[in-house]
């Protein structure tokens, strides 16, 4: 579902703000926007967001702002003055093996091999210490303005899937009254092109015969165990819509069993008007599959 939450935490010089930003999506995915040299945080900040959001793409623009003044990262002079030796040496022996070693070193390529550069906040645990609570503090926050905008979505949808749930079983009762006059009429029609068939023959056939091929057709159409299965799964949906907790995936599921069983109805009912209520009902049913694809 979709949702935004904006919040702001400070602590003296120390400032965290989160930005949040959901879509739909089947699964949770998050895209994460990180002031940088705080990536040690990143795992903390999806656990965080995973432990209330379950489904949805999560779009997270965090900024941190420390509180040390100045350019925001050192040079480690003894790491770089090790780099420069090793280098002067490699580069000294391979010059008298004859090798011609291209351009010269400078400084803007020798900032970016390991240890070189360090960030201020990854030598300063206590300042980090502040930094993770404000974080925590300033996501939840976010969170809770994220959910609210996402709870009175869930409350739209959820109307719209009660109200479709409702054509559903509308629906269904309309094929379990016509269901039982399936065997009869096709009885009465069987027995018409029989008989017509026979006469034009001058033959005749067994009420033996008959009756065995009546009993195989209303064997091959009966779909009372599908109509029992498919209003389970209208009350387990229902249901399942109730729980505080997630539903999403339960509804999912459900949805796809309601799809099977009325494929299967209409295989198997071999009625026009039957097959008019199927085809509404796949309707109806590709509708709340379209919604729960996006509910929490």
């Amino acid at each position: 579902m979709t949702g935004f939450g904006t919040a702001v935490c400070k602590e003296g010089d120390i400032s965290v703000s989160v930005e949040l930003k959901t879509v739909n999506n089947r699964y949770f995915k998050l895209s994460l926007r990180l002031t940088e040299g705080y990536g040690a945080l990143e795992q903390r900040i999806e656990a965080l967001l995973r432990s209330v959001i379950e489904r949805g793409t999560v779009n997270a623009n965090i900024r941190i702002v420390g509180s040390r003044e100045g350019v925001g990262f050192q040079i480690n002079t003894a790491i770089l003055e090790a780099y420069l030796k090793q280098l002067s040496e490699e580069a000294t022996t391979l010059g008298q093996k004859g090798y011609t070693l291209p351009g010269s070193l400078s400084l803007d390529r020798l900032v970016f091999l390991p240890g070189v550069v360090s960030m201020d906040n990854d030598n300063d645990e206590s300042q980090n210490e502040k930094i993770g609570a404000l974080l925590e503090q300033a996501i939840r926050e976010a969170l809770d303005a994220l959910q609210t905008m996402r709870k009175a979505e869930g409350e739209s949808m959820e109307k719209d899937l009660m109200t479709n749930i409702e054509s559903l079983r509308q629906l269904i009762g309309t094929i379990t009254k016509q269901a039982p006059r399936v065997a009869p009429l096709y009885q009465q029609k069987l027995k018409e092109r029989i008989e017509k068939a026979l006469a034009e023959q001058g033959l005749s056939i067994g009420d033996t015969d008959f009756v065995r091929e009546l009993a195989s057709y209303a064997d091959r159409c009966d779909i009372s165990e599908e109509l029992v299965r498919f209003q389970s799964h209208l009350e387990q949906f229902t249901a399942a819509m109730q729980p505080a907790e997630s539903c999403g995936r339960k509804l999912d599921f459900l949805t796809q069993e309601l799809f099977r069983e009325v494929n299967t109805i209409g295989s198997k009912a071999n009625d026009a008007d039957i097959t008019k209520c199927v085809v509404e009902i796949k309707t109806v049913i590709e509708r709340i599959r379209e919604m729960v694809q996006n509910v929490e």
